[in-house]
């Protein structure tokens, strides 16, 4: 929405997290124009509010996609010198956003930051929809919902905790550092592991329907984050399996 620029101009904002998406691989590929629409236009609606306030300093952090950009790479994990290799239109605004950046700070000395997040999970995230396979899953179970996994379930993505994230967060924004930052914890998970482990932290005990795989999907991802560690001080904290419990719990909270 251009009126976007009108609240920029209202709020004035000293930092600006960037998060708002069209966030599905899946419509990206049947609706590239709207994707494109929402992630690149959108974008470029706020970076125009920022530059409209000329002599105000603001710092802008750009949530990328560490899951999708680098597209298949055996270079595994990815660090952020791996060649960036979209594969969907959804992979390709964000992208696209990365390299609007760098104009913006020669136009009106925008001081940006970009994250390449990970597979992020954890409690309170959406359940419905195609993203977010944590949560669906862990949702579906503690109602002994029937569950569908895409494909043969050996794809990997590199799962990152949500506190993990907001401390990553913070020390973007507190940085000069313009990034990219590769914030995930450098280890694949498939959708057949995650099954499991739920399952078992559910007590579910259906079996999941394997159905086709869907279009622009990634086999296998997972990124390098010593970028992050050395020049943020940032390393995950949160182990995968201490994640599921967590977000396991506060589910079930819910359902109770």
């Amino acid at each position: 929405d251009p009126s976007v620029r009108d609240l920029v101009a209202e709020v004035r904002p000293d930092v600006v997290l960037h998060l708002a998406a069209q966030m599905s691989v899946a419509v990206s590929a049947r609706e590239p124009l709207l994707d494109a629409d929402i992630n690149v236009v959108g974008t470029l609606n706020l970076l125009e509010g920022i530059r409209a306030l000329e002599s105000k300093t603001v710092k802008f952090v750009h949530f990328s996609s560490g899951g999708t950009v680098y597209g298949e790479t055996t270079d595994l994990p990815a660090d952020e010198l791996t060649p960036v290799r979209p594969l969907s239109p959804y992979a390709a605004s964000k992208l696209a956003v990365e390299t609007y950046l760098p104009i913006y700070k020669q136009l009106c000395g925008l001081d940006h930051s970009v994250i390449r997040l990970g597979n992020v999970y954890g409690p309170r995230q959406d359940p419905h929809g195609e993203a977010g396979v944590v949560a669906i899953f862990a949702k579906a179970m503690l109602g002994k919902q029937p569950l569908k996994i895409f494909g043969t379930g050996t794809d990997e993505r590199d799962y990152v905790y949500v506190d993990d994230v907001v401390e990553a967060v913070v020390k973007v924004t507190e940085s000069s550092l313009a990034g990219p930052f590769n914030i995930g914890t450098g280890i694949g998970t498939n959708p057949n592991r995650i099954f499991e482990m739920l399952a078992e932290l559910c007590d579910y005990e259906e079996e999941a329907v394997h159905v086709a795989p869907r279009a622009g999907d990634i086999e296998k991802i997972y990124l390098d984050v010593s970028k992050a560690k050395s020049e943020l001080n940032w390393s995950p904290q949160i182990s995968f399996e201490n994640g599921l419990k967590t977000t396991v719990e506060w589910f079930r909270q819910q359902t109770d």
